[in-house]
């Protein structure tokens, strides 16, 4: 009978979370399995929190999978969607009389969801996983949730019209940034606020030591893997106010550039749908929130020697995209030459906590203004790395080409295509300009004194969404291309 790590090889790497994908899985396992309820006797489901290990070109990364079980062979036509597979009722044996169970994406099953939310509302620390909740106000239990359906790398599920529950996919041991952040920025009115979390254990691998000089050679036939280290207490899912009137940036934006493209020969400000104006308060919005990172955690100064290391590792992540994406190899001579204009530069760099992944599908406008979400930085590095300070232009960076994006994406497959390339370049060129300028006169630092800088950090994100198009959707590969090209030109 088919097991359930069986059903896992074949599902977790069709999951639009998954990270490794284009690369061959070379095992899985089931690092740990956590019950949260369990009503098999009676013949009811299961929810059970699993850390899924996937071996891929020799590392390791693990994800959450949200498991359900119910006994039998299929689930009501409302379930169907979210199926595994059938396999063998996993820890009752694999005999001929063993039980057959249907496994699912639990995510999408709200009568069990609905039991994250009590043992959070129930601040019900006891047991290898911990459900914690923040502050004295009480959650409010008894909703039912929907799984939002929105392209990411994590798994968001709605309870009624008050929470917001992420589920935190791919997992890397420690505490989640966005919970850290999120949390320190308690009382910003451009930060929706948290009221509880989910954790529990989570290994790592620990590195095998290196030999050197004449210490003793591994044994012959050893394992030379890297082996699990200690269980570190892991962020798994995060809970959120619900922000009723709040609509997506991109999807703002996206409208914008649609009349924009309706209205042949009008400038981007004289469109119906003029975004500047929006941009300028996310701009404003975005630098109150850096500087309240600032206020509430570290600062440094990076010398120019590290500043050296910084572009020097930009220019190693162009080098392994220009193998693996050959389409990129025509723009390697200016984006390296951005690289090292940046790692020849003097002047000390200021750096403190920032966003580390911002972009338009990061922020949502409400009827009392922007709102800031997802601070766990990118997802594919490891807590560390993502928790590294940064200069707050980074995160400016990534609001210009999430710009650059919003304007040109919608040219793919466009009958007027060449006709639209002037209009889409002018609406991203306003808008640049003006979130710069909001961000600028609300305190943040100034873009246009800091070119340099910024470009680099353009430039990095540009090789970044390359690869990212790339592996996962090919058919945009051309809008970070062509918006390499039109930097390069410029």
């Amino acid at each position: 009978m088919t097991q359930l790590e069986d059903l896992l090889a074949a599902w977790v790497p069709r999951q639009r979370w998954f990270a490794g994908k284009g690369l061959p899985v070379e095992a899985l396992r089931i690092e740990s399995a956590h019950t949260v309820l369990d009503r098999s006797d009676s013949g009811g489901p299961e929810l059970r929190i699993l850390v899924v290990a996937v071996s891929q070109r020799g590392e390791t990364a693990r994800y959450q999978v949200l498991l359900g079980l119910r006994p039998g062979t299929t689930l009501d036509a409302d379930l169907a969607h979210a199926a595994m597979g059938v396999c063998a009722a996993p820890g009752r044996g694999s005999g001929p009389g063993s039980a057959t169970v249907v496994a699912y994406d639990a995510a999408h099953d709200a009568e069990l969801t609905s039991h994250l939310l009590a043992r959070i509302a129930a601040d019900d620390g006891a047991g290898p996983v911990g459900f914690r909740r923040i502050g004295g106000a009480p959650v409010r239990t008894g909703l039912r949730s929907i799984a939002m359906t929105a392209e990411q790398s994590n798994t968001t599920l709605v309870f009624g019209e008050e929470y917001v529950l992420k589920i935190f996919r791919r997992l890397w041991p420690g505490k989640n940034p966005d919970l850290e952040l999120t949390t320190e920025l308690a009382g910003s009115r451009h930060v929706a606020p948290a009221h509880g979390w989910i954790e529990a254990g989570v290994r790592a691998d620990g590195a095998v030591p290196e030999q050197r000089g004449t210490g003793p050679a591994p044994a012959e036939g050893a394992d030379p893997r890297p082996r699990p280290g200690p269980a570190v207490p892991t962020t798994l899912a995060m809970l959120q106010r619900y922000l009723r009137s709040a609509t997506d940036g991109w999807v703002l934006a996206a409208t914008s550039v649609r009349d924009l493209y309706g209205s042949p020969g009008a400038a981007p400000e004289e469109a119906g749908g003029d975004f500047s104006g929006e941009a300028a308060r996310l701009g404003a919005a975005t630098a109150s929130v850096h500087r309240a990172l600032a206020r509430a955690l570290p600062t440094d100064v990076l010398a120019p020697d590290d500043v050296r290391l910084l572009a020097a590792a930009m220019e190693r992540r162009l080098d392994l995209a220009v193998v693996d994406v050959p389409e990129l190899r025509p723009y390697a001579a200016p984006l390296r030459a951005a690289f090292q204009a940046f790692a020849d530069l003097d002047d000390p760099l200021p750096v403190q906590r920032v966003h580390g992944d911002y972009h338009l599908g990061q922020v949502v406008r409400t009827d009392t203004g922007w709102i800031l979400l997802d601070f766990e930085g990118e997802p594919a590095a490891p807590v560390e790395e993502r928790r590294r300070l940064s200069s707050p232009l980074r995160d400016v960076a990534g609001m210009l080409r999430s710009f650059d994006y919003a304007a040109r994406h919608q040219l793919i497959g466009h009958i007027d295509e060449e006709a639209l390339a002037g209009p889409a370049r002018a609406w991203a060129q306003l808008n640049r300009d003006a979130f710069s300028a909001g961000y600028e006169d609300s305190g943040g630092v100034a873009p246009e004194k800091h070119q340099v800088v910024l470009r680099a950090f353009e430039y990095d994100k540009a090789v970044y969404e390359v690869l990212y198009e790339a592996r996962n959707r090919p058919a945009w590969l051309r809008v970070p291309l062509d918006s390499i090209a039109a930097l390069a030109a410029g």
